[in-house]
């Protein structure tokens, strides 16, 4: 099995927390430390060997498409969803027959994670079980996040499995937008417009929605004043 050889990129969404920035330019456009949020995720696809990513968009697509164009490796395909914006799932599950098969890594567009060691893509490849995964999710304890003023998302069990923050006990952990993902998890998803939270609760609910624990920092950029948060933690 070929494992995370394609990507998706959700670049779709309208940015409404980062205006004004986002009134002219797409979120993932916006720079920090001098490169665009989109780019640095795809310096994680391009470390990762991805060869393939396909990149969705609505908001101010033209902008994407030429960004799109300026890129060698990996290929870059649009899905477009000019016609309405679907969400991380319906994105992902229009996307489908662009990507690959076998399991695929999607990442946002708007946040990004910085290393420490080995590096997270190739964790998630190396830690994937398809006999007992559906999913499995890049995470961050809260004290390594940067920019991000949530409670958490999830709890991970001993065996690695995920359950909602507040379902069970222990510590909470932050989804930082990276994970793999088998296409049969979309058997039976709604038509059109939903969030990828339906399906991962029902991963959660037949024991198929695992986590792995990132070992470096996430930078939330998510408002203008983030940008200076993100900047400062990376020492630009």
């Amino acid at each position: 099995m070929s494992i995370g050889k394609t990507a998706m990129v959700l670049a779709a969404g309208y940015g409404q927390r980062m205006r004004p920035l986002t009134l002219t330019r797409p979120k993932p456009l916006i720079e920090v430390a001098g490169k665009a949020l989109i780019d640095h995720g795809l310096d994680r696809l391009r470390a990762a060997k991805v060869e393939t990513a396909v990149v969705n968009v609505h908001y101010l697509p033209d902008q994407i498409e030429a960004w799109a164009r300026r890129q060698s490796t990996p290929r870059i395909v649009i899905s477009d969803e000019r016609g309405e914006i679907l969400d991380t799932g319906g994105g992902i599950a229009r996307a489908l027959p662009l990507l690959s098969e076998s399991p695929f890594f999607v990442i946002n567009s708007d946040s990004f994670w910085v290393e420490e060691g080995e590096p997270a893509l190739d964790r998630l490849r190396a830690a994937w079980d398809d006999q007992r995964m559906d999913c499995l999710l890049l995470l961050s304890p809260l004290e390594r996040t940067v920019g991000y003023d949530g409670t958490g998302d999830f709890v991970r069990g001993e065996d690695g499995r995920l359950s909602r923050r507040g379902a069970a006990g222990g510590t909470p952990l932050a989804y930082i937008g990276g994970y793999l993902v088998a296409p049969r998890l979309f058997a039976g998803a709604p038509e059109g417009k939903f969030s990828m939270n339906l399906l991962w609760d029902r991963a959660i609910a037949a024991g198929r929605l695992f986590g792995l624990v990132h070992r470096g920092r996430w930078l939330h950029v998510g408002t203008p004043e983030a940008i200076a948060q993100a900047e400062a933690a990376l020492g630009a």
